[in-house]
């Protein structure tokens, strides 16, 4: 079911990211492969509603990379570094400072943790953020929460058409993949950045809060797209 009655879908605002803030909490992420659990604590930051949208990725960079087309559709077909360098373009559009400083080669980037610009979230600020105070596997019923192989028709779908979680965020299980800064598992994986939430060509297995997938940081396929975060000052 929709979030919003007749249809109407919720206001996206054009050329902006609408930002939520979220309270400091803590969260336990766990592994199915090495079943290895670990908590984390969480400071207050700011995640944004939606996943970014075409719209709004065309606005500050100039391309539509997506295979699907359609403003108000989640920006797809991107990269982890795609999505790094789309936070710090967004953040000096806005006059914040910018989150990442890329090595001369490209190949390198690091997080300046006091910059109050755009990024990723961290894999545990995303699945706190999706918890939202819930304990289940899903914060919702999933056909009301999100777009999945059941209910997508195996096509994207626009952002905040599905009933949004307790905290106001939309489509955090479904539709798209979200890219997070960390590395999977950097002893195995190398270089492998943490995808979470689950898209719209998944199983519902794969659409639950805990689940965890992982890709090489150039990896683009048409069901990853990304949502950006901001440092709250402390």
């Amino acid at each position: 079911m929709s979030a919003n009655p007749g249809n109407e879908l919720p206001p996206v605002p054009t050329g902006r990211a609408t930002m939520v803030t979220v309270p400091a909490g803590r969260v336990t992420l766990s592994d199915r492969r090495t079943r290895r659990s670990w908590p984390v604590e969480v400071a207050p930051y700011e995640l944004a509603a939606f996943p970014v949208t075409q719209e709004l990725y065309a606005r500050i960079t100039g391309l539509w990379p997506s295979a699907s087309r359609g403003e108000r559709l989640p920006v797809e077909s991107v990269s982890w570094w795609d999505a790094v360098r789309f936070c710090n373009a967004l953040s000096e559009r806005d006059g914040f400072t910018p989150a990442y400083r890329f090595g001369g080669d490209g190949e390198r980037v690091e997080w300046a943790a006091s910059a109050d610009g755009y990024r990723l979230p961290t894999e545990a600020e995303w699945e706190h953020a999706c918890r939202a105070g819930t304990t289940g596997p899903r914060y919702g019923p999933l056909d009301e929460i999100a777009w999945y192989r059941d209910n997508s028709h195996e096509t994207i779908h626009d952002v905040g058409t599905k009933r949004p979680n307790p905290w106001g965020l939309h489509d955090m299980i479904g539709n798209v993949w979200d890219w997070c800064w960390d590395l999977y598992d950097p002893e195995v994986y190398g270089s492998y950045r943490v995808l979470r939430g689950g898209g719209w060509f998944d199983e519902h297995w794969s659409c639950r809060t805990s689940a965890r997938r992982r890709s090489h940081p150039t990896f683009r396929v048409d069901d990853v797209g990304f949502r950006v975060a901001r440092s709250l000052a402390h």
